[in-house]
Order: C-alpha cells, then structure tokens, then sequence
C-alpha cells in the first residue's frame, strides 16, 4: 500500500488532468485528441496497479509484507490466511489477487457508468475526459477494501474469473497481431510497389525468414525440454498439433485463391502468427503440473504444508520466462488498444473503435493555431465505445493477475499452490482460436465473395 501511495507524485506533474471535460495538456505534452489522453490516462491507472502488484511479489518486499502485524496471525486477519498455513509463501499470490480485483472492479465500474454515451455532449463524457484525481481517489479506495476481503473461497472463485477474463484477453491480442500482422505486410508491399522493390522484398524475406527459424528452435527446445522419451505423451501431442497447425496455416495463406482474393496475404504473417502460437504453447507446457515433464514447474510452498515456514526459508518466486514475455506483450497490447484504430473497417468495427471521417477531419482541424491543448474530438460522436474499452482493460486486470501468479491457485485445502490443467487447456484452447481466427482472414473473401473485405 504504501507504494500504491508513493506513486501519486506521478500524478502531480499532470495536474491538468485532475480538472473535468476536455482537460489541457501541460506544457510538456504537444496538442492531441481528447479522446487518445483519456485512453492512455486510464491504461496509465492499469499500468499503476501492474506496478504494485509487480512490487508485492518481489521478494524481499514479499518478506518485509510478512512482518506488517494482522497479514499473518492467526485468526481473522486481512488476508485471512491462518497460522497453520505457510503464510509466507502465498502472501506474494494473495496480494496481487486483491490488488488486481481492485483495478478489475474499477474498470468494470466505468464500463456500467459509460453504457450508451454517445457523444462528449453527454454529462457522463465528463466523467470519462476529467475528475482524474477523483478516480484516483476512488481506485485508492477500492484497493484498500480489497486487503479487507475475507480469504474464505474469494481465491478460488476468483481464480475462475481470472481464467475466463485471461482466455477472453488472449483473444483480443491474437485479433490484434492479427491486424498487426496484416498492416505490416501491406504497407511493405505497398513500398515496394512503390518504391526500391529489391529492398523491400528482402526486407519481407528476412523478417519472415527470422520469425520462421525461432519458432523451429522453440519447437526443438520444446521437445527437448518438455518431452521424455518414456512419458509426457500430452505434452507430446499439444507440440505436435500446433506445429502440424501452424504448417498447414503457412501453406493456406500461400495458395493461389487466397492469393487471389488477398494479393497482400502472405508468409509474413503466417510467421508471426506461428511465432506467437509457439510461445502459447510454451506458456502452456509451463504450467503442466508434472514435474517430470515440466523441468520449469515452480514449488510454491516450502514445507509439509502444515506448517509455517522454517526459520531461514526463502521466499516464493514468482518470476520464470513465459511470464516475463507475457507480460512485455500484454504491456505492448494494452498501448496498442489505448492509441490507435486499426487500418481495417472489419476489426475497428469487431473492436468498436470505428472513426467516421467527420470526426477525423474535425479533430484534425481543432485548434491548429493553439499548440499543446487537448481538444474535443467528439463532439459529434464518440471515436471509440466507452463501455468496450474499459471492459478491454477490465480484462487486462485478469489476466496479469494471472500472469504475475503463473495460473497457480491454491488446493482445496489452502495449504500449497498447485498448477492446474486448466491452466494448460485455455491457453491452448486459445491458440487454437487465434489460428481458426486468422484462416478466417484468409478464406473469408472466398467464402463469402459478396462482401467487401478490402
């Protein structure tokens, strides 16, 4: 907590945004949309509670958590972990639960506010655009409440929450590596049409080429550590589905009809779609719950379980590699919704931050002669869905609460952290729904050649 309370200083080099309605930058900002400062104003407030989850499972924080009186005792305390239990291997996991229910409420408490707001002229889009030291106020609030929830099944409930919300997140990040994916190769063939073609096509070859040859080394990294000869025949199968999967995927995007119908589809794509399925698929094989078979598996509780730890006992570790590289994504993923539309009408309209050219054209023309001012851009109309941006954020909650825990939860009996299938299957559940997603991109113009998918 008390780093939640140090980190309001970061907000007292913007005061402008503490005023309502369209609010001025200060004078380090240059003149932008109001509604870009609100977005990236609100994933400023996710990244805030990333950050203080991130502290609590440091360990030596995690340690010094242990000695703040009532996080322990036994009986009713603020975690509600009794003194039977090795408290201080799950306060890292507790904290970040409770610190991650807070900004999930939050965001979810904007997401009813915001229902149906249409335009700035709305008295809501004053909540939205301004106030921010009281939303401050307010997530402050909610995460002080949350320390006070009785351990009792929140974890475990909320734990479900966290797989669904996670499995929901995961999409939304294939859907735009997707976009991604395809905005690259267009304007990369566009330059080429355009311009040194030579360049630009070896640019293309190498790129696809570099993604191509990591994920072959992940996938031969992944048999050598994940498989054994004489067993782990699930991990076995989940490498080998996904790699016949991402080779026939490759193989789509280059035959003659989907060519056809998309002239700019190609293997640069495929190859990153293949990449990111590999590191689903690690991600996964991480959280398999042999230890046989999963040389990575983190022991969360030191001990027999029935008592606290011995004097001298280190700490939890919460931190391995798929957790690192899910973080840094989800960290890029989250500026890519708070500062961009996409180049493409059918997933700006699936992400609900549709522009109409009215309101590009008004934005751009507001207050040209006035540098560094934050001006309304939505009057007119709203260029992105209130509601739908912060149930985005209301899912990113969930899931770096997952990631900061690696999907462990706790047993039925409190007592030691395990790793679940359930772990396993949605995150490669969700793989395979990134992959039928972005062969839908490929057939779609032939399956449905009525419709309009330039």
């Amino acid at each position: 907590m008390g780093a939640c309370l140090g980190v309001c200083s970061l907000l007292s080099c913007v005061s402008c945004l503490c005023g309502s309605a369209p609010c001025l930058l200060c004078g380090c900002c240059p003149s932008t949309k109001n509604s870009t400062i609100t977005r990236l104003s609100f994933t400023l407030f996710l990244f805030l509670g990333t950050l203080v989850s991130i502290i609590m499972i440091i360990p030596g924080v995690e340690a010094e958590l242990y000695k703040i009186p009532g996080f322990c005792d036994e009986g009713n305390t603020v975690l509600g972990v009794h003194g039977k239990v090795a408290c201080k291997s799950f306060l890292g996991h507790k904290s970040v639960y409770r610190m991650c229910f807070a900004t999930a409420a939050f965001f979810f408490l904007f997401a009813l506010i915001m229902i149906c707001v249409r335009s700035s002229k709305d008295p809501r889009a004053s909540i939205q655009n301004g106030f921010w030291f009281f939303k401050f106020l307010i997530l402050i609030g909610i995460t002080v409440g949350a320390f006070y929830i009785p351990d009792g099944p929140f974890t475990s409930v909320w734990f479900y929450f966290g797989v669904v919300g996670s499995f929901l997140f995961i999409l939304i990040q294939l859907i735009l590596l997707i976009d991604f994916a395809h905005s690259w190769s267009q304007i990369w063939l566009h330059n080429a049409d355009n311009g040194n073609s030579k360049c630009w096509y070896a640019a293309l070859f190498i790129f696809t080429f570099l993604f191509y040859a990591v994920s072959i080394a992940a996938v031969v990294l992944l048999y050598v550590y994940y498989t054994k000869a004489d067993g782990c025949t699930e991990n076995k199968a989940l490498i080998s589905l996904n790699l016949i999967f991402c080779v026939i995927v490759s193989v789509v995007s280059i035959l003659p009809k989907v060519q056809d119908a998309q002239p700019h589809s190609g293997l640069l794509q495929a190859s990153i779609i293949t990449l990111y399925t590999m590191f689903i698929t690690w991600s996964a094989l991480a959280n398999v719950p042999n230890k046989y078979c999963n040389p990575t598996l983190l022991i969360r509780m030191e001990g027999n379980g029935t008592s606290t730890l011995p004097a001298g006992g280190q700490p939890t570790q919460w931190w391995d590699a798929p957790s690192i590289v899910g973080l840094v994504i989800f960290i890029l993923c989250t500026f890519f919704i708070s500062i961009r539309s996409s180049d493409h009408v059918e997933v700006n309209r699936m992400m609900l931050t549709e522009e109409s050219p009215a309101m590009i054209e008004g934005g751009n023309a507001g207050f040209e002669g006035e540098a560094r001012r934050a001006y309304d851009n939505e009057e007119d109309g709203v260029t992105y869905n209130y509601t739908f941006f912060h149930i985005c954020l209301f899912l990113a909650s969930l899931y770096i609460m997952m990631t900061l825990t690696n999907w462990y939860r706790p047993e039925a009996n409190n007592q030691v952290l395990t790793s679940p299938w359930t772990a396993v299957w949605v995150k490669i559940s969700s793989s395979w729904a990134g992959l039928l997603l972005y062969v839908w991109t490929l057939v779609a113009p032939i399956v449905l050649p009525d419709r309009d998918f330039s």
